[in-house]
């Protein structure tokens, strides 16, 4: 049995990678944070194999930016693969708390990338750094490829920058089995509720039932390319099955407006999106990323990989968790119109 040991196990990446490698009969560890409330929700239906008493699923308390205690753990497990997808990953949090994102993000890739090389003297180990398509920033042509130019425009871009560089050095310098996945954006039903895709489903379906009355966001028309998360920890699996270690680019090839994705949801709810949606300038960021639009070519040729889900599905597939929501926080409330 495989083991595999993923960072940021509790977000929205990391509950999808753990179900997919948990099909895939690994053994799965995750680092997780310690607080004063569980952060789990994601990750609670997978504690027990379905067809046995077996666990296959471990939680570790731990930081990122412990570095030694990050080393203990990995050298304790001595997992076959690594996926370092924990981070302060939210980018307009980044402008307000920029120490704290380099710390987490950037020098936190660093301490997996060391504790892996330490590993990598006893035993062969793949690690998997998430990179982010925020890197190309201010972009240099579109699409952006594995080639395009870095030039980002956030202290998280910055930081992601750093750790893919690092990524590639320690793959470089030690022979190391690393690998960059720089993903654009990919959203579901598990997307927190700080992002924009989820904060617009939210938004719209406690709308639909009369829980709320107005959507505040930003920048209507910056242009992402957006793809299902399931389609993405799929290819950070495949990443790691490529016979050498390389980087790559998942995206679906399409941009579309957040305007656009908006319209999209509120379409799906019989709801005229001009009749509740405000302009918030606190929701702008103090440099804007205007444009992204990803050509995953390398990674359809070399890993097989491919989207299945569209925008649209996409966004139904979130109206319709979303909604449920709604429905049951109506209920709670005594709403008349459950």
């Amino acid at each position: 049995m495989k083991q595999a040991f993923i960072t940021g196990i509790t977000g929205q990446d990391g509950s999808y990678l753990a179900e997919l490698l948990l099909e895939k009969d690994y053994e799965v560890h995750g680092l997780v944070r310690r607080s004063s409330t569980f952060g789990t929700e994601r990750i609670d239906h997978l504690y027990r194999d379905p067809h046995s008493e077996k666990v296959r699923l471990f939680l570790h308390y731990g930081d990122l930016t412990d570095g030694q205690g990050l080393t203990n753990l990995v050298l304790d497990l001595q997992p076959d693969e690594i996926y370092n997808l924990g981070a302060q990953s939210h980018v307009r949090v980044s402008f307000d708390q920029p120490a704290y994102t380099l710390q987490t993000t950037g020098a936190g890739a660093l301490n997996v990338l060391e504790a892996a090389r330490q590993l990598n003297k006893r035993k062969p180990v793949k690690v998997y750094q998430a990179s982010s398509s925020e890197m190309f920033g201010d972009v240099f042509e579109t699409p952006q490829t594995e080639a395009t130019p870095f030039r980002p425009q956030s202290p998280y871009a910055c930081a992601k920058v750093y750790a893919f560089h690092q990524t590639v050095n320690y793959r470089q310098a030690y022979d190391l089995f690393a690998v960059n996945g720089i993903l654009f954006n990919h959203e579901s039903p598990r997307r927190g509720e700080t992002f924009v895709t989820r904060k617009i489903t939210r938004a719209a379906t406690r709308i639909k039932l009369g829980l709320q009355h107005k959507l505040y966001l930003g920048n209507l028309e910056a242009k992402r390319d957006w793809g299902y998360a399931k389609d993405y920890v799929y290819g950070m699996w495949l990443m790691l099955q490529h016979d050498e270690p390389d980087d790559f680019v998942l995206a679906t090839g399409e941009t579309q407006t957040v305007r656009r994705f908006a319209a999209l949801v509120f379409e799906h709810l019989d709801l005229a999106l001009d009749d509740f949606i405000e302009i918030d300038p606190h929701y702008f960021r103090p440099a804007e990323v205007e444009l992204l639009q990803g050509d995953a070519s390398k990674a359809n040729q070399k890993l097989g990989w491919t989207v299945t889900t569209s925008l649209g599905e996409l966004a139904q597939l979130m109206v319709d968790h979303d909604l449920e929501l709604a429905r049951q926080e109506a209920v709670v409330l005594g709403s008349s119109n459950p």
